[in-house]
């Protein structure tokens, strides 16, 4: 691995010579990766940001770096489907919770989020996953449940009743496949 830092103040041209040199170094059969750091703060993956600049020019990946914060974006050259507990694995320890968004499909226990306007159906019939359903409208829910109805617009109450639920919320990782 070959590494060089580009210095100079802001609006110098660091950003633009980096987004220019990952094509060109590609087209000689490198892969590219980038850090970059954020004096301040950082705004990330949005037209025009640095992040977002540095992955459209062909990044495999970039980390923004800050006193306060960090990411690392990964460019795949295939579609990758990450499992949700790999990703599990990956995080910091010493947090008290994790809220994952998406994953619809996976073991986790659950809250539907569900909004009429979005015309969107529901998840919870088939899925004994989902623990309560958060929503701004329970009147218009197309299934009937017995299911905790949540104020999607409180997150406050949300919370509440995070708390009050915690014990089912208790992650064990899955135990790994046995081996033939």
């Amino acid at each position: 691995m070959k590494v060089v830092g580009f210095a100079g103040f802001s609006g110098s041209g660091k950003t633009t010579l980096v987004e220019q040199l990952i094509p060109a170094l590609r087209l000689r059969g490198a892969r590219v990766s980038v850090i970059k750091h954020a004096h301040h703060s950082f705004d990330i993956d949005r037209p025009g940001k640095d992040t977002w600049r540095h992955r459209e020019a062909g990044a495999v990946e970039v980390v923004a770096a800050s006193p306060k914060r960090l990411v690392i974006m990964r460019e795949y050259t295939e579609q990758a489907e990450h499992d949700v507990h790999q990703l599990l694995g990956r995080l910091t320890a010493g947090v008290d919770w994790v809220l994952v968004e998406g994953f619809k499909r996976s073991s986790l226990p659950k809250i539907e989020v569900w909004r009429q306007d979005s015309g969107q159906p529901v998840i919870y019939p088939g899925h004994d996953r989902v623990l309560a359903i958060a929503t701004n409208s329970p009147q218009a829910l197309p299934e009937p449940t017995p299911l905790p109805l949540l104020d999607l617009d409180s997150p406050d109450d949300v919370a509440a009743w995070l708390f009050d639920n915690a014990g089912r919320f208790e992650y064990l990782p899955p135990a790994p496949d046995a081996a033939p």
